[in-house]
């Protein structure tokens, strides 16, 4: 068909005569890119069809206007939360306060051993910080992912999450066992800075795992066998892990960008 459809063609497509397959096609093609042809559709419609099509519109109107006035859209309170946390992170902070109650208790056990909370703080937040910011961990990690907030300063905000929980966990710990928290405190968030900034390289969750089983390979094994606290753990270390924080701390922040093509 071409040109417009004949006045008779559209009235037998209104009153809904039956027409060729061919015709029927070429009707519904034209029309929708024909506002006059759709007007003179509209005006071979019945009349009964006419009638319901204005009781309709009067009805959806009248509900329009007698219905509640909008809800305010509001910020939904779980888009906040799931920036600090995700929930898959509860289950590695049960795992971290129970590693540290199991070694406060064979620390009262075996007084012998050297400090088990001190070998055991550095790498306390790192299962933690590894599924902060990870696509296999976070179910809404596509949604998030695309916004203004995601990459550094989101695993910032879920890393303070996990320190928060830590660190008063330490300092049970270490007040149990009578350790220094300091030594115990700086040494963890000179860890997770270091964690922040090799991430920014290799991925938050490579990173994590490889600097744990570094710690537990050179110096946590050892020490253990030889009864014995490394050097890294004695007081006169303090300066070396508040540079170390500080300094892998500022590189993290000057890689900021790469977080968002690390998972």
């Amino acid at each position: 068909m071409t040109g417009h459809p004949s006045p008779t063609v559209i009235s037998r497509y209104a009153d809904g005569d039956e027409l060729d397959e061919a015709t029927l096609w070429s009707v519904e093609v034209h029309l929708e890119e024909c506002a006059d042809c759709r007007a003179r559709l509209a005006g071979s419609a019945p009349e009964e069809v006419l009638t319901l099509l204005a009781r309709v519109s009067d009805g959806v109107d009248q509900g329009v206007t007698a219905g509640p006035a909008p809800v305010r859209e509001r910020r939904h309170w779980s888009a906040a939360r799931n920036r600090w946390l995700v929930w898959q992170l509860i289950p590695w902070l049960t795992m971290t306060a129970a590693v540290l109650l199991v070694a406060v208790t064979l620390q009262a056990l075996e007084p012998s051993l050297p400090s088990l909370v001190l070998l055991l703080a550095p790498v306390a937040p790192l299962p933690g910080v590894a599924v902060a910011w990870s696509r296999g961990s976070d179910p809404a990690w596509e949604l998030i992912a695309s916004t203004p907030t995601a990459g550094l300063p989101l695993l910032l905000r879920r890393t303070v999450t996990v320190l928060l929980v830590v660190i008063p966990m330490l300092g049970l710990a270490t007040d149990r066992t009578g350790v220094s928290l300091a030594l115990a405190l700086l040494p963890c968030l000179a860890f997770t800075t270091t964690t922040l900034a090799l991430g920014a390289l290799v991925g938050v969750r490579l990173a994590a795992l490889g600097l744990a089983a570094a710690w537990g390979l050179v110096v946590a094994l050892p020490a253990v066998f030889t009864a014995h606290l490394p050097v890294v753990l004695q007081p006169g270390s303090l300066g070396v892990w508040a540079f170390i924080a500080v300094a892998s701390a500022a590189f993290a922040m000057t890689r900021a960008d790469r977080f968002l093509r690390r998972r």
